[in-house]
């Protein structure tokens, strides 16, 4: 079974191609906007996991 931060990690992959795809800057943003959010929370499950300690 996948772990939470798995899958929020998996999203920010399919983001990063869904950027690399996009026609059009704006588009290329938005996603490289939504990966840059859902590593983030990947990385807070980490923590809250207790797989990592807190960032300063």
């Amino acid at each position: 079974m996948r772990t939470k931060s798995e899958e929020y990690r998996e999203n920010a992959r399919n983001c990063g191609e869904l950027a690399d795809e996009a026609k059009d800057l704006p588009s290329k943003n938005r996603y490289k906007r939504m990966q840059d959010a859902w590593l983030a929370l990947a990385e807070e499950q980490d923590w809250l996991d207790g797989l990592s300690p807190p960032r300063k």
